[in-house]
């Protein structure tokens, strides 16, 4: 299943994306920005400079969501 995510991501990559993290009780953050690189267990998206890093199991378990800008 991992796999998958993982996948899906990898074909991602370079392409401008909306992520919606959770942090638990109704509270989110949002990141407008470009997926970057992916790793064996994480993936980096950078958003103005930044970077950050998101767990492949945060997606599975829908703690983050990932929009793609068309």
């Amino acid at each position: 299943m991992i796999e998958n995510v993982k996948n899906n991501i990898e074909e991602l990559i370079g392409k401008e994306a909306t992520i919606k993290y959770s942090l638990g009780r109704n509270k989110y953050e949002k990141y407008s920005g470009i997926i970057k690189e992916t790793y064996s267990k994480i993936f980096l998206f950078e958003t103005n400079g930044i970077k950050k890093s998101f767990s492949y199991a945060d997606v599975l378990t829908k703690n983050v969501k990932i929009s793609i800008k068309t």
